[in-house]
């Protein structure tokens, strides 16, 4: 996965939600484009959750990105 795949998903508009998905099985949701921040050149992103709590991920652990179908309410992990 590279973070050019994550900002062109991430700067769609109208906003799609998605999950980072990692090696380890987890899908992180991404519910909004401000749940999630990250700088180009950086290895790591910030992902925000409803409660206020948030997960720090680093990008060469994410071995995907998933495209939530109808926008469906996320659950978190």
């Amino acid at each position: 996965m590279t973070t050019e795949a994550l900002h062109k998903l991430h700067i769609t508009r109208p906003f799609v939600p998605f999950y980072l998905r990692l090696g380890d099985g987890q899908k992180l949701p991404v519910e909004h484009p401000e749940m999630l921040a990250y700088s180009p050149k950086s290895r790591l992103a910030t992902v925000w959750f409803n409660d206020g709590s948030f997960e720090l991920v680093d990008l060469l652990l994410v071995t995907g990105l998933e495209v939530i179908p109808n926008g469906r309410k996320l659950k978190r992990r």
